[in-house]
């Protein structure tokens, strides 16, 4: 798979992420999908396949009125491809000692892709 199809999966994941399209996300994805977000060096959630992954997906879609990613940067590296993220959402509900519904969030990030064939197979977002 050359850059540009990559690049073209990845931009229609991120566009159905940013639509709340979870069956959109799914669609990319490749069966046995590996995926972990990391937060201040920890992993703090993990899905393995895409039963997993929706459970995840559909939860983090709940907790929000809006959220959208932005890929700032490209770097395709031989077995993946690592795109720098602005992120940005706003909390549809109270978090237990945690910011409050209506509230914004914006982070930095990055999001790395490994695929298998035409679909993504590893995710791992950092921020």
């Amino acid at each position: 798979m050359v850059n540009a199809e990559k690049r073209e999966v990845i931009e229609r994941y991120v566009d159905a992420y940013n639509r709340f399209d979870v069956d959109g996300m799914l669609a990319m994805l490749a069966p046995d999908l590996l995926f972990e977000n990391v937060s201040a060096g920890q992993v703090n959630a993990a899905a393995h396949g895409l039963v997993e992954f929706r459970q995840l997906a559909e939860q983090g879609a709940s907790l929000f009125t809006e959220r959208k990613q932005v890929i700032k940067a490209w770097s395709f590296r031989p077995a993946s491809v690592l795109v720098t993220i602005a992120w940005r959402g706003v909390f549809a509900v109270d978090i237990p000692d945690g910011p409050r519904a209506g509230s914004a969030l914006e982070l930095p990030g990055e999001s790395e892709f490994e695929f298998d064939g035409a679909r993504i197979s590893r995710i791992v977002d950092r921020s």
